[in-house]
């Protein structure tokens, strides 16, 4: 059995490491628990109001031709007769192909970007855990202004990784296979239509992503500075 001893105190009754470990372990979870979760507006604005808009974009994927222009619901998807044109993966070149794509990424953000792939059942898993990431948006809404659950940012900065990660991959997918649905069009409309509000989606999260773990890492210093005093204390 290993002991913590003092030789400066050598009348002070040693503490089984195990002992020790055990009760810096709980010490550190219950500071972890009793501190108060830091939140940051501008994080839960964000997921708060692209959540509509992500929806807004599933309905538009998910209810193509009658969402596309000339179909009986496109009034409600009306900026989309732009944009389908702008990103083919949205226009009837993908529908064409039977591209299963669309449907499949775009519940990550309104406006995922382009690789064709046909249609496949892994696809519909992706989906639905694009639908996770934002259901993950509206959870840590809740558990970090609601609840006041102390692990709301690691929440929070999962949901975070994951558009950021997906929207980077769209970007070098474009980028690998030579602009096969953004090439088409002149650079003004490239940068106004494509990269400008595609480019929110690496911005913003990667900053919630940077915000969120800077937090996580400072909880979980102060909590081990507190535990160590605390362990300290009652192992004289």
């Amino acid at each position: 059995m290993i002991y913590v001893f003092d030789p400066g105190c050598p009348d002070k009754i040693s503490v089984p490491f195990f002992q020790l470990h055990t009760t810096r372990t709980a010490t550190l979870r219950s500071e972890i628990i009793g501190m108060a979760v830091k939140t940051h507006t501008w994080i839960t604005l964000w997921f708060l109001l692209t959540t509509p808009v992500i929806f807004w974009d599933v309905g538009y994927c998910f209810m193509r031709p009658r969402s596309m222009v000339g179909g009986d619901l496109h009034w409600i998807w009306k900026p989309y007769e732009i944009y389908q044109e702008i990103d083919y993966v949205y226009g009837l070149k993908a529908l064409h192909e039977n591209n299963g794509f669309t449907n499949a990424q775009c519940k990550l953000t309104p406006t995922p970007h382009a690789c064709y792939t046909h249609t496949h059942p892994s696809l519909t898993l992706e989906a639905l855990l694009n639908v996770v990431e934002t259901l993950m948006n509206l959870t840590y809404v809740y558990l970090a202004h609601v609840s006041s659950w102390s692990a709301a940012p690691l929440v929070g900065f999962a949901a975070a990784t994951m558009t950021l990660s997906k929207t980077v991959l769209y970007w070098a997918q474009e980028y690998y296979c030579g602009g096969c649905a953004i090439g088409h069009n002149s650079l003004e409309d490239l940068v106004v239509y494509w990269i400008i509000p595609n480019g929110l989606w690496i911005l913003v999260p990667g900053g919630i992503v940077w915000q969120l773990g800077r937090d996580i890492a400072g909880t979980l210093i102060t909590a081990e500075r507190r535990a160590s005093k605390a362990v300290s204390g009652k192992s004289l």
